[in-house]
């Protein structure tokens, strides 16, 4: 099993990236191409999971070993595959996933991409027991339920607002922005200016 590939993103499309690892360049199906940065020049290291069917043999590959776990965990519940697994992590931050299979929330499941209710209900009974191992801090709960508001946490000169929006200039989304000022935060410094928080942002999103 390909466990996890470090190398350089060679291309991107919709649906997954190319790594080059020493002149070999697998194709990675991922939730979000730009999760792994923009720069084609340095190494990045993506979690995988190595899927294998009749037809094909597939590789998916995520920035982080949560979601790795996680994305294990979903395909395991009857119904979902590794295409619905993606949407799902798309859709939503995997410690937002997490809380809403424990929390039993229906109503968040369901607005996932290829989840209807029966779905939801096989998630709950599957998973809630299982899903002890994920970290999942309060502080990330709440941030990903909109009870902090990540830009407020950054004090009045409102510094991660202007880097949020380099984020989102470079094609990272709202979640991951949060999500990777929620794993910063408690290392930032009121003093600290927007090229130095940026720094950190990008090495969490990274995964240097």
């Amino acid at each position: 099993m390909i466990d996890f590939l470090r190398g350089k993103i060679a291309a991107r499309e919709p649906e997954y990236v190319v790594v080059d690892v020493h002149g070999v360049g697998y194709r990675v199906f991922c939730s979000n191409p730009y999760v792994f940065g923009t720069k084609e020049d340095i190494d990045v290291t993506l979690y995988t999971h190595y899927h294998v069917r009749e037809d094909a043999h597939l590789l998916f590959g995520f920035p982080t070993r949560e979601e790795q776990v996680l994305f294990r965990q979903l395909i395991d519940v009857s119904g979902i595959g590794p295409k619905v697994a993606l949407g799902i992590l798309a859709g939503g931050k995997p410690e937002t996933v997490v809380a809403a299979i424990q929390q039993e929330n229906i109503a968040f499941l369901t607005k996932l991409p290829g989840i209807g209710k029966k779905t939801a209900q096989r998630l709950i009974f599957d998973l809630k027991e299982k899903l002890g191992k994920l970290t999942v801090t309060d502080h990330d709960l709440a941030v990903s339920f909109g009870l902090i508001d990540p830009q407020d946490e950054a004090g009045a000169q409102g510094v991660w607002g202007e880097v949020k929006q380099g984020l989102l200039a470079l094609g990272y989304t709202d979640a991951e922005a949060d999500r990777a000022w929620a794993r910063i935060q408690p290392k930032i410094k009121d003093s600290d200016p927007a090229d130095v928080i940026m720094k950190q942002a990008l090495q969490a999103l990274f995964q240097l």
